[in-house]
């Protein structure tokens, strides 16, 4: 067992969508003793942070120098949740990719393990590339063939780990398609739920992508849409216990449509739907997946035992206490 209250904690990417998620969680166990680390740069993710309780706070850049100047550097660290990291699918340049998600990575997994502090990384169901059933964890990493450069280093980490012989020692977090508060920052990346209900506000529809193949109807191509909220709290599981080590799939172990995610949102509307459907751009149909679903027998395995939320109680809670109000995780301590 892993007691986190013993020693700092460290949360890379804490200004992001699932490290604020994180934070959150955190606090909400009783812990703030928390050094956040971050690029701020020019966006609005800051806000993220505004309602939530940590001890410090450090620009990645800095983070960085100071573990590399000194082996005593933050000897106080006791866990870190490394969720750093450039997570745009679209991204093209692939030095900027593998200098942040693949170097910065080995730079802190290192560092941690030397210290023996518990480390925990994001990595990505993007590794799995166009596998269309749900993969378990222990598939040979040499198999998985990712779609864009953005799973390739996330994929590469993974298989630098593996054969450095510290992926039994560290925990690689294979998040879904993570969905709820605090993402709003995220741009293109946000997940469907929050485009959509934007959709909704400005034309009272949503917009999703014709299916490309016969054996997918349009609107029925297939996502595991998790939570964020179970995503933390099955990652400060992980941290935890001994046995969550590895890589391990976070999702909801459920497969839903695209039109099931519609008719959701509509719902927690109180509206009745109007879907429309465009082609898909030529330059996306071949790294295109149409059915995701995460393996979580690992996880289950480990002794997680929390319910998941379903999709429509997850885009109820997201659209009706957040999207609709402009709260973001925190605020729901916060009196009027």
């Amino acid at each position: 067992m892993n007691d986190l209250s013993k020693g700092r904690i460290l949360v890379t990417g804490g200004a992001g969508f699932i490290g604020s998620a994180l934070i959150w969680e955190l606090n909400r166990r009783g812990f703030d003793d928390i050094l956040v680390s971050d690029v701020l740069g020019r966006d609005e993710k800051w806000k993220n942070l505004v309602a939530l309780k940590f001890a410090d706070y450090i620009e990645a850049d800095e983070l960085r120098k100071s573990l590399e100047s000194s082996e005593n550097a933050f000897s106080d660290l006791k866990t870190i949740f490394h969720l750093g990291a450039c997570s745009a699918t679209t991204e093209t340049d692939a030095t900027y990719l593998i200098r942040n998600n693949f170097e910065y990575t080995k730079m802190l997994a290192h560092a941690a393990v030397a210290r023996q502090t518990r480390f925990l990384y994001a990595s990505s169901a993007a590794t799995y590339g166009s596998l269309e059933e749900a993969v378990p964890e222990t598939l040979p990493l040499t198999m998985l063939r990712p779609l864009n450069m953005y799973g390739y280093s996330k994929h590469l980490f993974d298989r630098y780990a593996q054969e450095a012989g510290i992926l039994p020692r560290i925990t690689g977090l294979k998040y879904f398609n993570v969905y709820g508060p605090n993402e709003h920052h995220k741009g293109d990346m946000r997940s469907m739920v929050h485009k959509a209900f934007h959709q909704i506000r400005q034309t009272n529809s949503i917009t999703l992508f014709k299916s490309h193949r016969p054996d997918y109807a349009d609107g029925e191509q297939r996502r595991d849409f998790f939570y964020v909220k179970n995503a933390v709290a099955a990652t400060i599981f992980l941290a935890e216990h001994v046995d969550g080590c590895g890589l391990f799939n976070l999702g909801s172990g459920k497969s839903h449509t695209w039109l099931d995610m519609a008719n959701a949102l509509y719902k927690a509307l109180s509206l009745e739907p109007e879907i429309k459907f465009i082609d898909m751009p030529e330059a996306l149909r071949p790294k295109y997946q149409y059915f995701t679903r995460a393996d979580v027998r690992k996880l289950r395995a480990a002794g997680f035992t929390e319910v998941f939320t379903p999709l429509e109680a997850g885009v109820a809670d997201y659209v009706q206490n957040y999207l609709t109000t402009g709260k973001y995780l925190g605020d729901e301590a916060v009196r009027p």
